[in-house]
C-alpha cells in the first residue's frame, strides 16, 4: 500500500507513462512522449526506492540514438543525453504528505500569532518583502495574491510567509516559504507549513513541497515539518542545446 494518495501517486505515474515504452527493467523504466513541451522535453523521477522513471520525446530520442531494449542503465541514460548536449537541470526533492501523518496535521491549531493573510496585510507584506534579499525572495517565490498565504508574526511584525498555488492543473498544493533571517531558528517555517498545509488539505489539495537537493535548511524544514519525501525530480535545463 503506498504511503501516499491516489492524487499524488496518479499525478506522477501519468507524468511519466508516455505512449510507448523503450525500457523496462527492475531498476529504469524510460517512456517516450510526444505531447512533452519543449522546457520538458526530458524528465526523470527517483522514487525514494532508488527506481528511476525517465520520458522524453520521440525527437529527443532520436537525437540521442536512445535505443529500445531492457539493457539501458541510468548512466548509460545520462551519458546519451550528455552527448547530445542535452545538460539536466539540478534535481529538486519533492515532499508530500504521507497519509498516516495527515489525521495528525489535521488536529492542530495553529498559535494565534499565526494565522491566514489577506489584502488587508498588504503593508505587513511589503515590509516583509523589503526586509528579505532579493535571492530570498526569488528562492521562495512567496506572493501574497497566491491561492493561500499563511504568516506568522512577531510582535506585530510578519517575519515568516508561505503561499501555495494549484500545481500543473492538478489538486497539488505547491508550497513556497521564506523566514527572514533575524526570526530563523524559532519554529517558524515548520509551524506555518503545517498551517498552509493543513488548509489545503481541508479544501481538497495535496500540499506539496519542492526544494534542491543540495539545500541542507529547506530539506530539513521539510521532514521537520513532518513531510515525506516522494522522490527527486530532474528536467532538462535552459541551456541545453535544441
Amino acid at each position: 500500500m503506498s504511503l501516499f494518495s491516489r492524487t499524488i501517486e496518479s499525478f506522477w505515474q501519468d507524468a511519466f507513462r508516455g505512449s510507448d515504452v523503450l525500457c523496462r527493467n527492475d531498476a529504469l523504466t524510460v517512456a517516450l512522449d510526444p505531447g512533452l513541451d519543449e522546457d520538458r522535453r526530458v524528465m526523470l523521477l527517483r522514487a525514494a526506492d532508488g527506481k528511476v522513471r525517465a520520458v522524453l520525446t520521440p525527437a529527443l530520442a532520436d537525437k540521442i540514438r536512445l535505443d529500445r531494449g531492457p539493457d539501458l542503465t541510468e548512466a548509460g541514460l545520462r551519458q546519451k543525453l550528455h552527448d547530445g548536449g542535452i545538460q539536466l537541470h539540478g534535481a529538486d526533492y519533492v515532499f508530500h504528505f504521507a497519509e498516516a501523518d495527515k489525521q495528525a496535521l489535521l488536529q492542530e491549531t495553529p498559535p494565534a500569532a499565526l494565522r491566514r493573510l489577506s489584502g488587508a496585510d498588504e503593508a505587513a507584506f511589503a515590509a516583509f518583502q523589503s526586509a528579505a534579499s532579493e535571492q530570498d525572495l526569488d528562492d521562495a517565490y512567496v506572493e501574497l495574491d497566491h491561492w493561500a498565504v499563511f504568516g506568522a508574526f512577531e510582535q506585530d511584525c510578519l517575519v515568516c510567509a508561505a503561499s501555495m498555488y494549484p500545481w500543473a492543473g492538478q489538486r497539488i498544493a505547491d508550497t513556497g516559504v521564506l523566514t527572514l533571517p533575524p526570526a530563523r531558528g524559532r519554529g517558524h517555517a515548520r509551524r506555518v507549513v503545517r498551517a498552509i498545509g493543513r488548509h489545503a488539505c481541508n479544501q481538497g489539495y495535496e500540499p506539496q513541497y519542492r526544494c534542491q537537493t543540495d539545500n541542507r535548511a529547506s530539506v530539513a524544514l521539510a521532514r521537520a515539518a513532518g513531510l515525506t519525501l516522494f522522490a527527486s525530480w530532474e528536467v532538462v535545463s535552459p541551456d541545453s542545446a535544441e
